[in-house]
């Protein structure tokens, strides 16, 4: 069922609409655009917001280029509805970044074809970018996805003032397992990886991906130093316990996983790209280590 935010300061003009859309989606009311951007932010995010212009605290307008300024919120479909029925009007609403504009009073079957239209639309997008986001090979979330997320959880971790960790996974001594086994042998193994390093992770902050070749990585959201090992252990343990066999590896018998791990309470002015830099100075100090083991900053 998709989530639909309207955003009106008349209690008529709510009443209308959540009668009408409420039997087929799930409805959040906000009474002026303050309220809107908080219930923009909370996930699941609304899959369209149906709002007027004319609120007290702040206008429809106003709150419309907020949205859209903010990452997080950027992609949700707006349409204004608005008593507001002038050509200037319209015309802002329209570049400010609305998909339609609907003027008060409205018919109701109208605003329930284009809600069904842009609901439609909405569902097929965040089709395509699912597909676009997954690794062909492991179907994983790929690198980009791997870059958004973690933009995301950086930003939410900053706002929040909570740590985020993160994982760099090397599978130790792969090209010599591609040389004697084959590609197809090393397909499936890193098949195998993956799946068994997503199955392992529930909450939603954690974020398993494939980072590109044989490298892998894992974003912790709301997660410390101690609980970014705890998992990293976790994760070292079972790959070799999946006893995927590596003769020619100077790890083990096994196919086993190297893994360097970061941890930061982020300030707004701190760099994302060095907390991505020490992960992967971690990672390399775990395979300067004698691979098949952990390392973080501080040990």
């Amino acid at each position: 069922m998709q989530k639909i935010l309207i955003v009106d300061d008349e209690p008529i003009n709510i009443k209308v609409l959540v009668d009408l859309l409420s039997p087929n989606h799930k409805v959040m009311v906000a009474k002026d655009g303050e309220q809107a951007l908080k219930a923009a932010a909370i996930d699941p995010k609304p899959d369209l917001i149906l709002m007027d212009v004319v609120m007290p605290i702040m206008d429809g307008f106003d709150a419309c280029q907020r949205l859209k300024s903010d990452p997080e919120t950027q992609d949700i479909p707006i349409i204004f509805i608005t008593s507001m029925g002038d050509v200037e009007s319209e015309t802002r609403g329209l570049e400010l970044g609305a998909v339609d504009y609907i003027q008060k009073p409205f018919h109701r079957p109208i605003v329930l074809a284009r809600v069904n239209t842009h609901l439609g639309l909405r569902r097929k997008t965040l089709i395509i970018e699912r597909i676009a986001s997954l690794d062909g090979l492991t179907e994983i979330p790929n690198r980009r996805a791997f870059d958004i997320r973690l933009d995301e959880e950086w930003r939410r971790a900053v706002r929040g003032g909570t740590p985020i960790s993160l994982l760099m996974i090397d599978v130790d001594m792969f090209k010599q397992f591609n040389d004697n086994y084959g590609h197809g042998a090393g397909d499936a193994c890193l098949k195998r990886i993956a799946a068994a390093l997503a199955n392992s992770v529930s909450r939603p902050g954690d974020f398993i991906a494939r980072y590109g070749g044989e490298e892998f990585a894992a974003i912790l959201g709301n997660t410390n130093r101690q609980g970014a090992l705890t998992l990293a252990e976790n994760f070292r343990e079972m790959i070799e316990g999946l006893a995927i066999v590596h003769e020619h590896s100077n790890a083990g018998p096994h196919v086993t996983i190297s893994l360097g791990a970061a941890t930061d309470f982020p300030l707004p002015n701190d760099s994302l790209d060095d907390f991505k830099r020490k992960a992967d100075e971690m990672l390399y100090a775990a395979k300067n280590a004698g691979r098949n083991t952990v390392k973080a900053i501080d040990d």
